[in-house]
């Protein structure tokens, strides 16, 4: 029943018919309207479920917008299934299980139109339309403000979503709209959200602020591009990324974000350009798991409101920041995990509280042509299998300039430490590291200071006014002879010559530089971390122990026995085919490529890692190192890019080991016109061309494995055997947590070695179960726990600070 009429007014010739007239209901008019006709409705409130399937307009008076109300009891007030105009309503719905305003095919313009709804969602568009939306506002405090999905596109302009009880704009299912001057605010989900393949969000001048969830959310193998855009005021992250999602950022301004500015995870791929992100909380870009990457080029990322780290790259994530400044936060750079990589280019780190760039857990880190100033430590390369390139950098304005701890092995080039407070180069507990051509200028401390007999490389380096010695050397006690750094042509401005001092002196460098939090006496964390160790540094070198010492260390793992047996076979063949061939006889020709299955954590890498070193060491490989990849590194996005960026990591990889994880998604189920095979073509014939020159290893889980190696026989062929990795019993998850509790010098009290074993055995097992990283996972856990226990003690004895109690086990969740 209308409260008005609607008048009709024939646009067209024809004369068979009387089109011109007013009409009792919105339905009548459009039955009897054409196309090209003119529906002017009168001021009213019409309870009428309109369908609009031709080609007319259908408007409000003139001077009275918002007077006609389309509000029907129940189903969808407004279908559009035509190119019509549809000019100033008001549409109510109250559906829950329907849109308001559903658009099915065609392209329509809207202009005007107000959706004030308590629907399924304000606006839906599907299909084959691609309408045009100018100027409408959605108030949806039930459901979803702008739904585009099923094909559906269009052009939003100057729209507003003022509410939402879902997600402001939800683009799923193959949708690909256009955005451009809109703003959306106050929803309870995600500003922005796109997800599914071929699913495509474009936005341009847009604002997404007062949300309860991440501003945007790119999920699921979706992609977006947003230009000069606006997320801020968020309760959750400002910008979230997973499984495989694809987004641009260029010119946008990310700020004011209690949580994460930026996450993405799971093969995710960011690229920012001239982008600022500011008042983040957590993390203003965390990049988690292998073959997720960010580039940032000419991007700022500053004021930190938390005591996180403002750029996190772990669990095998790639970060690259070009002509980036990073300024004002806790840490500026934390790159942890062994396959994850930062490569800094001509950035800025300054006016950072504690550590500009840390490197640990057998991460990467390359920095060329950087610039730090004002730091509590420079860079900080900290444990074993963690390294990388510092080149042609200078750090000005620190405590102490480049520190080198407990097995790290950094290159530094042409680098310039400028007026530390304590030490520019400080080297311990067992570091290395090779520094060439470096320089320290103005130290209140020592210029290089190496102790604990620690094996560095020094090479034409100097020092300048250093207040308390240029270089100074000091054994560690009970190193034995033969230890020491390696010197030759450096000089300093100080009298006499370079000589190894007889004792230690006391530290430079303080543990009180690590970040607030640091509960392991390592490096803070806004999450677990200790995926399984991945990738060393590319750094060619000599093997330096014996395939007897390797196997060793392999021996000490846990668990793996039968990957350890596998590995001492394929040693022993490798061996004895080399003493024949002394002997003057005829050797069998063994295979040396391998297929590694199994879950992750269960130390595929490392193995990888330590077979390269075996093989270097009995003389197969010329050096052994390990090059870890994975699809985004081998795979263009256009033709001939593939066969390019394939051949440059083989060639990283000469003379070593190649490692592929999760090698079975360059053959992916659906793959049509994927480039991946244009990958594995490249490998194959790579592999036949230099057979001696490098060592191929595929990884990744079982049945997908065995999947890629059916379809693709060319490469199964050039492989060995096949390695199974096993998932960690409870036995053995127990021991890796008494190995990290006894290296950072907790113990476990009475009745704890059973209770963790009953833990992990009723632990669910399920996909995400992360072996070697859970049990970590689950020490941290405990430390923290028992961190809340002990800070409630007044006077804690060393036995409250150091045992570890059943009580101290995360829940179950």
């Amino acid at each position: 029943m209308a409260q008005g009429t609607v008048q009709v007014t024939h646009t067209g010739t024809s004369r068979w018919r009387r089109r011109t007239g007013e009409y009792a209901s919105l339905a009548a008019a459009l039955e009897a309207a054409a196309d090209g006709d003119v529906l002017t409705v009168a001021p009213g409130t019409y309870r009428e479920n309109l369908v609009v399937q031709r080609a007319v307009t259908l408007r409000g008076p003139e001077g009275s917008p918002g007077s006609v109300r389309i509000a029907p009891l129940d189903g969808v007030p407004l279908t559009v299934r035509a190119s019509a105009v549809v000019l100033d309503l008001h549409v109510e719905g109250q559906d829950a299980a329907a849109p308001a305003l559903l658009i099915e095919e065609g392209t329509p313009e809207l202009s005007g139109v107000r959706v004030v709804t308590r629907s399924a969602a304000g606006i839906e568009v599907r299909g084959g339309a691609r309408p045009t939306v100018r100027r409408c506002t959605v108030d949806n405090p039930a459901g979803i403000g702008i739904a585009v999905l099923d094909g559906g596109g269009g052009v939003f302009e100057e729209c507003e979503v003022v509410a939402a009880g879902q997600a402001g704009i939800a683009v799923r299912d193959g949708g690909h709209p256009r955005l451009e001057r809109c703003r959306v605010h106050h929803a309870s989900g995600s500003g922005l959200t796109a997800t599914g393949e071929n699913s495509a969000l474009e936005a341009v001048g847009c604002e997404i602020y007062e949300v309860r969830g991440s501003g945007v959310q790119i999920t699921g193998r979706a992609t977006a591009h947003l230009t000069d855009c606006d997320v801020h005021r968020t309760t959750s992250d400002g910008v979230t990324l997973d499984t495989d999602a694809v987004l641009t950022l260029a010119d946008c301004r990310i700020h004011d974000v209690p949580e994460n500015a930026v996450d993405l995870r799971s093969r995710s791929v960011l690229t920012l350009t001239r982008t600022t992100v500011r008042q983040f909380g957590r993390n203003g870009l965390s990049v988690w798991d292998p073959g997720t990457r960010v580039d940032a080029n000419q991007c700022e990322i500053f004021d930190s409101t938390g005591d996180y780290p403002a750029v996190w790259v772990s669990d095998g994530a790639t970060a690259v920041l070009d002509s980036c400044r990073v300024h004002d936060v806790p840490d500026a750079l934390f790159v942890l995990d062994r396959g994850s990589r930062a490569d800094v280019v001509d950035s800025d780190l300054f006016q950072v509280r504690n550590t500009a760039v840390s490197v640990s857990d057998g991460a990467t880190a390359q920095l060329d042509d950087c610039r730090i100033r004002e730091a509590a430590t420079g860079a900080w390369f900290r444990d074993h299998g963690s390294g990388g390139t510092l080149s042609n950098c200078t750090v000005d304005g620190t405590q102490t300039g480049v520190i080198v701890t407990k097995g790290a092995d950094p290159t530094i080039e042409r680098c310039t430490v400028d007026s530390p407070a304590e030490a520019g180069f400080y080297v311990s507990a067992g570091g290395r590291g090779t520094f060439t051509n470096c320089r320290v200028r103005g130290s209140a401390g020592y210029g290089f200071h190496v102790i604990d007999g620690c094996r560095t490389t020094l090479r034409k380096c100097r020092t300048e006014r250093c207040a308390r010695g240029g270089y100074e050397f000091a054994d560690g006690a009970g190193d034995g002879p033969g230890t020491g750094p390696d010197v030759e042509d450096c000089t300093s401005d100080e009298s006499g010559s370079l000589r190894q001092q007889p004792s230690a002196p006391e530290p430079v460098v303080q543990t009180a530089h690590q970040a607030p939090g640091g509960l392991l006496g390592s490096v803070p964390g806004p999450r677990g971390t200790g995926e399984e160790p991945a990738a060393l540094d590319t750094r060619p070198g000599e093997p330096s122990r014996t395939s007897q010492d390797v196997l060793g260390e392999l021996d000490a793992l846990v668990g793996l026995e039968s990957v350890k047996r596998e590995v001492r076979a394929l040693t022993d063949m490798i061996e004895v085919g080399r003493r024949r061939r002394e002997a003057g006889l005829k050797a069998a020709s063994v295979k040396r490529h391998l297929v590694f299955t199994g879950s992750p954590g269960t130390g595929k890498t490392t193995v990888a890692r330590l077979y390269g070193e075996i093989l270097a060491s009995l003389g197969v490989l010329e050096k052994g190192h390990l090059v870890e990849v994975s699809r985004v590194d081998l795979v263009g996005e256009h033709i001939g890019s593939t066969a390019i960026r394939t051949q440059e990591a083989f060639e990283k990889a000469r003379g070593g080991v190649l490692f592929i994880d999760e090698a079975y998604a360059l053959s992916p189920e659906d793959s049509g016109r994927d480039f991946g095979k244009e990958a594995i073509d490249t490998l194959v014939k790579l592999m036949e061309d230099h057979r001696d020159a490098v060592v191929v290893i595929v990884a990744g889980y079982t049945a997908e494995m065995e999947r890629f190696l059916q379809v693709n026989p060319g490469v199964a062929s050039r492989f060995s055997r096949t390695i199974t990795f096993s998932d960690y019993g409870p036995e053995e998850l127990l021991r890796i947590v008494e190995q990290q509790a006894e290296e950072h010098e907790y113990r476990l009290g009475p009745g704890v070695a059973e209770a963790l074993q009953k833990y992990f055995t009723v632990l669910p097992k399920g996909p995400a179960f992360g072996n070697g990283r859970t049990a970590r996972q689950t020490f941290e856990a405990m430390v923290e726990r028992h961190a809340g226990r002990v800070a409630q003690l007044a006077e804690p004895s060393t036995d409250d600070l150091t045992l570890l109690y059943a009580e101290d086990l995360p829940e179950l969740g």
